[in-house]
């Protein structure tokens, strides 16, 4: 399973990685507002079109208890932290804004251990921290670091606005990852549209320019948001914020081939610490006996050690539906996924 999320966190990095290239090449002919929209609607549009055309689901559907949380993320994720990123970055230089906003992954990570009871050991904080330092250093580029103080709370608030988003999604990843993925997409796209129109960036795109974005959208968010949704599930929100830092190294890789952008100091070695993180995060074993409580809850599983229980008739696996954990006391290799959130006496 933590193997699975690893794979779903690199996934859904990489292909968020290379909208960067991409928007560069979009933005000749779209305005920032304009193509930050349609990228989110495209993505709504295609996951719609998946739910419509796909099979019936197997996983959990979002319930009512599910709505506090979805309102969180639509209100952090797609109203606000856009909101407070586009006025601080009129305030900043570009420079400026693109370090701030690094600060994503460490408020993530602070959130889901500080509040959520996620764990992070001594060498998985070290690991992550690495990775983090390492999307800022590529993410560096030589310039003027200028700008206002507003400017620059704006964005710290922006990122700290997403560090709850993201945590509140790991909340909700038990559920249809296609769904929860739908419901982000449409309320961030539409949020930022209504901005574009508002601040006169509401140009008519041509079709040309209206396909390409909307592809682009659909596999660089869309499908990158249903990978990152599992693999919030599967690791937990520190971890995942630590794998998705990678995002900017698949950007610069892809600027190399597209741009024929020579990688500089600063990126070399921030890929380096990148690779370093990453191989510490995928070498660390966290394993001792913990305690789970009775709980019931319902999500898409399989019959395993932690879920052993009945069923009137044969079924297929992984399959949904309510079900009852009761207590149980073992030992095993886990990570702070919701099935395993426990104190822990030393890191």
């Amino acid at each position: 399973m933590e193997l699975n999320g690893v794979g779903y966190a690199l996934g859904a990095a990489a292909l968020f990685g290379a909208s960067t290239p991409a928007a560069k090449l979009l933005l000749r002919a779209l305005s920032p507002l304009m193509l930050s929209a349609l990228l989110y609607l495209g993505a709504a549009i295609a996951l719609s079109a998946y739910r419509f055309l796909a099979f019936q689901s197997r996983e959990s559907q979002i319930t009512r208890r599910d709505l506090p949380p979805i309102c969180g993320v639509i209100f952090f994720g797609g109203i606000v932290g856009p909101i407070l990123m586009l006025l601080g970055l009129q305030r900043l230089s570009a420079l400026t804004g693109s370090l701030l906003l690094n600060l994503e992954g460490p408020f993530t990570a602070l959130f889901a251990v500080g509040l959520l009871r996620e764990h992070l050991g001594r060498r998985e904080t070290f690991a992550a921290a690495a990775i983090m330092l390492g999307g800022a250093l590529v993410g560096f580029q030589p310039g003027l670091v200028a700008g206002s103080w507003t400017g620059a709370l704006e964005i710290t608030v922006a990122c700290l606005s997403w560090g709850i988003d993201n945590n509140l999604t790991q909340r909700v990843s038990l559920r249809d990852p296609v769904a929860v993925a739908r419901i982000k997409t449409l309320a961030a796209g539409s949020c930022v549209l209504v901005i574009a129109l508002w601040q006169g960036s509401g140009e008519i795109p041509g079709a040309t320019s209206l396909i390409c974005a909307g592809a682009v959208g659909a596999l660089c968010y869309g499908v990158s948001i249903v990978l990152d949704v599992k693999a919030l599930r599967a690791l937990g929100a520190a971890r995942e914020a630590a794998y998705f830092a990678t995002a900017p190294f698949v950007g610069a890789l892809l600027s190399i081939v597209v741009f024929r952008e020579l990688p500089n100091l600063s990126e070399l070695a921030g890929a380096t610490l990148m690779i370093i993180g990453v191989a510490v995060l995928l070498r660390e074993r966290h394993r001792h006996r913990h305690a789970h409580e009775a709980i019931f809850h319902e999500h898409l599983h399989i019959h395993d050690a932690h879920h052993e229980h009945e069923h009137d008739s044969a079924v297929v696996e992984p399959h949904s539906h309510p079900h009852v954990h009761s207590p149980l006391t073992h030992d095993h290799p886990h990570v702070s996924d919701q099935h395993h959130r426990h104190t822990h006496r030393s890191p």
